[in-house]
């Protein structure tokens, strides 16, 4: 049996994708490790009373993980890898399969002392550090390092059962964010090459599709929708929609080719930015039969909030 659970981290995503026979776990991937922080810094509202957030590398823990097979990271923003230090206290790790891997000998960023550069650059280099530091903090609990070319799709054979293929952005964009990054870790710090790369992070962003059994599901990452309606978006039993259900993250024109039966949604409640966007809710509500929000999100008339800590679904 295939069980995906899609963490309510709050803000960000991490999925947790698990092949379990007969009471035990033969196989562990997590994608994306969610915020660094259960509440936005920019959006500091208390949490209900009633909120079942939780960091993933605790929701690792409750389930009685200690070592994950894999763990990809499908871009370098804070809500998708600001939670990888806490991952890796909790777990090891076999494989981290990554777009880009910092320099052995690269610099602490300390992107708070450059206050010459504008804030999006700021930002970005911050981002970047939340991804670096636990690499080398946690070095020891981390078997392989893959650093992914994106010159063309990789598919991986997980277990018997369960196959992936990563698919990518443009090939031209992932040798560029190799040398932005690596000179930004090296002290070479461009502003303009910064804040550009900051406006093309979600462009770069891995997806990724499974086959199990005959099903096949989509994870989205945070690729705009479109960067990929075109032939090799074609129909699938799950999406995870992409980048939090944001007016850039879907169109119809992509859930006609992908056609889901079900659509998960990774979101904080009571986001200030129109995440998830009332339009691209109500267009999921309309073209698939099952949408479901990792938080409590609450779209009067449209959404009524649940709470949980995972949307958990199993597929035999």
């Amino acid at each position: 049996m295939l069980v995906l659970d899609f963490i309510n981290v709050g803000n960000g995503d991490a999925i947790l994708v698990r092949e379990v026979e007969g009471g035990s776990c033969r196989f562990s991937m997590l994608v994306d490790c969610g915020h660094d922080n259960l509440v936005r810094d920019d959006h500091p509202e208390p949490l209900d009373a009633r909120s079942c957030r939780i960091y993933a590398g605790d929701f690792l823990k409750k389930q009685g993980i200690e070592r994950l097979d894999i763990l990809l990271l499908t871009h370098f923003h804070r809500d998708h890898v600001g939670g990888l230090d806490r991952v890796l206290q909790c777990v090891a790790v076999d494989r981290l399969l990554t777009p880009y891997i910092p320099p052995r000998e690269a610099e602490s960023l300390e992107p708070d002392g450059d206050n010459g550069l504008p804030k999006a650059a700021r930002n970005l280099l911050r981002c970047m550090d939340f991804y670096a530091r636990p690499l080398r903090r946690y070095e020891e609990r981390i078997g392989t390092l893959v650093e992914l070319a994106g010159d063309r799709m990789e598919t991986l054979q997980l277990t018997e059962e369960l196959r992936m293929d990563i698919l990518f952005g443009e090939p031209a964009l992932y040798p560029r964010q190799r040398q932005v990054f690596d000179a930004a870790f090296q002290g070479r710090r461009n502003a303009y090459d910064l804040i550009h790369w900051a406006k093309s992070m979600n462009v770069a962003s891995l997806r990724q599709r499974l086959y199990y059994h005959g099903r096949e599901i989509v994870l989205g990452g945070d690729a705009y929708a479109h960067m990929w309606e075109t032939a090799t978006a074609t129909p699938c039993d799950i999406l995870k929609v992409p980048h939090h259900a944001s007016l850039s993250s879907t169109t119809r024109k992509l859930l006609h080719l992908l056609q889901p039966k079900t659509a998960v949604v990774c979101v904080a409640a009571g986001r200030p930015d129109e995440r998830p966007h009332p339009y691209i809710v109500q267009l999921l509500k309309n073209c698939v039969g099952d949408v479901r929000f990792t938080d409590a999100v609450e779209i009067p008339g449209i959404v009524e909030p649940i709470f949980h800590e995972s949307v958990h679904l199993e597929i035999p």
